[in-house]
């Protein structure tokens, strides 16, 4: 008689632990106070708008389920692929770009685009159909309300040091006067036009005579990018930026085709919000 009161009791204290770890319930779906805490400290933000972000992503989840949408593991490798190319890398380097500046492996890594894809085609299924291409007038429109966005440098005059040894390329970066025989050095001359979107942005963002951050240069190496110059700043012409425009158009749309499908959601959704954690 005494083992059953203890075990009672047990699991009365193990269910009320439970239960007290629930915030928010989304269509019988837990949202726990670790989940709230883990996205505070992820997004910085507080608790209120991060309960708001992971009922986002519950009904999303539910979404996907309902909607059988699925990703294979072929789309995934592709979309790897794909990312690898665009920063001149092999795959493998890809892999180890990533491990090294954020730890992921490359297991988490696919976990996390097959969700990036499985949002992708919930977001097309729901707004295929609300967005229409813009047209002329929206996108000369949209131009001349943002020509500042569409103004870059003409070019980068930089010296590339390349060295196997991040370390050692590290020690050039952090002292300009150190000189190894492993960094090689080649000066040269990069307009913007000519050099892919993630460099151009690498290079725009780093002041002048200072180096970039230490990437990989695909070739199972290291780089770093010198900025000796920056050729004065131009405009882009309405046709040099049509698409760029066209596609930031409908992502406007899409956003908020999506916001207003998921705000009617979670009002009609079964939502319990049970405690929030403190501040």
């Amino acid at each position: 008689m005494k083992n059953i009161i203890l075990l009672t009791i047990l699991t009365l204290t193990l269910n009320a632990q439970l239960v007290d770890g629930v915030a928010i319930i989304v269509k019988n779906r837990a949202i726990t106070l670790l989940d709230i805490k883990k996205e505070m400290t992820l997004s910085r933000l507080p608790a209120q708008k991060a309960a708001n972000v992971l009922i986002r992503k519950k009904l999303e989840e539910i979404e996907i389920e309902e909607r059988k949408i699925s990703v294979a593991n072929g789309e995934v490798y592709d979309d790897i692929k794909k990312t690898a190319s665009r920063n001149n890398m092999s795959i493998s380097d890809f892999y180890k770009a990533v491990r090294e500046s954020n730890g992921m492996t490359s297991t988490q890594l696919k976990a996390q685009i097959k969700q990036k894809l499985l949002s992708q085609k919930l977001y097309s299924a729901i707004a295929y159909s609300a967005i229409s291409q813009p047209d002329k007038a929206d996108i000369e429109e949209y131009y001349n309300l943002h020509k500042d966005s569409f103004i870059h440098p003409k070019g980068f005059d930089v010296i590339i040091y390349v060295a196997k040894d991040k370390q050692r390329l590290q020690e050039k970066v952090d002292n300009p006067m150190f000189y190894s025989p492993d960094i090689q050095t080649n000066e040269q001359k990069l307009p913007y036009d000519k050099i892919s979107p993630e460099l151009a942005g690498l290079l725009e963002k780093t002041p002048l005579n200072s180096f970039t951050p230490i990437v990989p240069d695909g070739k199972g190496a290291y780089m770093s990018f010198y900025i000796k110059n920056i050729e004065s700043k131009k405009e882009s012409g309405l046709e040099s930026v049509r698409m760029q425009i066209i596609n930031q158009i409908i992502g406007m749309k899409r956003k908020q085709v999506l916001s207003e499908y998921f705000d009617r959601l979670k009002l009609n959704a079964d939502i319990k919000r049970l405690r929030m954690p403190k501040e």
